[in-house]
């Protein structure tokens, strides 16, 4: 991100500078302009680089804001039921807690039950004996009988089983009811456990969650961040697009003016043709050539005009079978030159045209030449009127060595006999 915001700087103060740079049609050339129109195209493609690469990381954020908000929603549902479980746990130690008071009263009460029996039966034994007329002795001695006596003895044994039995019995309950109450207590213990270890995993996802809004806060700032340097390198980009616009027009008309003040240095032109030696000029097609804006030179010294403009049987597959241009023979290597002077519009290789040459006249016409072996002119180039161009070749759909010379008016292509002497 810093990165960015300090490429994005840089480049903003270059576009400031340039901003405060005078350049001005009358003081500037055309190729210095065309220059500047380089770089300023080359710091826009650094702009639209740049907005490229901050609308990847917005998606990249938007994913990974979508995803934290995904891990949270998860985080939140534990918390949930981490909660649910917690309140459930609570419930049940309630409940245990509740048990364990009612085991404590059912203990307590077997206790006082036992207590008063103990009691009771000391009571009864110290009063029969303090008496000394009832006792154990005494109510052996005063049976009638000898199985009066044993009727008294099992008597007194049943009452003493009796007492015996019921202390038992009690002691067993208050063991049982302890017993119980100590299982309570043990389950009680587990429940708390469980809750601790649960109130232990709830803090580990509260600070998971504040983790997670804490990351989601950044990256909604980020977001934010994003989006404003989006918007910044999209000003930036949209400036360099006026800054490009406005040096094409500072470009054209130093152009223009180099071509009018080229042209009020230009002499009318005097055109001859050679005699041959055998003094008939209607064999020779060699021009004597003067710079001139008006006349139309012959622009290669050729052998014959192998195909007229206008219809025709196609020479070669993929040749067109209307000529809208003139195929003048000549030798390879030949200088071909430029019929008028010009600017040159195009100097390029296409897969039909072969190396071509493109010159704008700069009055609604403009000349063509195909087919060349080579060029020597660049476009945007000033030619004058004889200037060489290029050689002819045989590149492109072409068969044979020949120079396909074209004119166009308006964009619509004509005779090149109407305005070249080429009979």
């Amino acid at each position: 991100m810093t990165a960015i915001y300090r490429m994005s700087c840089a480049v903003w103060i270059v576009l400031l500078l340039l901003q405060l740079t005078p350049f001005s049609a009358g003081a500037v050339s055309s190729p210095e302009i065309k220059r500047q129109i380089a770089a300023l195209q080359e710091q826009k493609k650094e702009i639209t680089n740049q907005i490229k690469a901050v609308k990847e990381q917005y998606q990249q954020n938007e994913n990974e804001i979508s995803d934290i908000i995904a891990r949270k929603n998860v985080i939140d549902q534990e918390i949930n039921l981490l909660a649910a479980q917690i309140r459930n746990i609570n419930e049940q130690i309630s409940a245990y807690n509740t048990c364990i008071a009612d085991q404590q009263d059912e203990l307590d009460a077997a206790q006082v039950q036992y207590d008063e029996l103990c009691r009771e039966n000391r009571i009864r034994i110290r009063t029969m004996e303090e008496a000394g007329d009832i006792s154990y002795w005494s109510i052996l001695f005063h049976a009638n009988s000898f199985f009066e006596l044993l009727d008294r003895i099992n008597m007194i044994e049943e009452i003493a089983l009796s007492d015996q039995q019921r202390l038992k019995e009690l002691r067993d309950a208050a063991q049982t009811v302890k017993e119980a109450k100590n299982v309570l207590f043990s389950e009680k213990e587990e429940q708390e456990g469980a809750k601790r270890e649960l109130d232990d995993a709830r803090l580990v996802l509260d600070a998971k969650r504040e983790e997670a809004d804490a990351l989601l806060q950044e990256l909604l700032r980020r977001t934010n961040d994003l989006k404003d340097l989006q918007e910044s390198l999209t000003a930036q980009e949209q400036e360099f697009l006026i800054q490009i616009a406005q040096k094409q027009e500072e470009y054209d008309a130093a152009k223009r003016a180099e071509w009018e003040a080229y042209m009020a240095t230009c002499v009318p032109e005097t055109t001859a043709v050679q005699e041959s030696a055998s003094g008939d000029p209607s064999n020779d097609h060699t021009t004597v050539q003067n710079p001139s804006s008006t006349q139309w030179l012959v622009p290669v010294d050729y052998v014959r005009l192998t195909s007229p403009f206008g219809p025709r049987q196609a020479p070669t597959a993929g040749a067109s079978t209307y000529h809208q241009g003139v195929d003048l023979a000549a030798s390879r290597g030949t200088s071909v030159r430029a019929s008028r002077s010009g600017i040159v519009a195009i100097a390029s290789f296409s897969s039909s045209a072969g190396n071509y040459v493109q010159i704008d006249h700069q009055d609604g016409f403009r000349s063509v030449y195909m087919h060349l072996d080579t060029y020597c002119v660049s476009a945007g180039q000033i030619v004058s009127a004889g200037q060489q161009i290029g050689t002819v070749g045989n590149t492109g759909i072409s068969k044979g060595y020949h120079l396909h010379f074209g004119i166009s008016y308006r964009g619509a292509y004509v005779n090149p006999c109407r305005y070249v002497n080429l009979s």
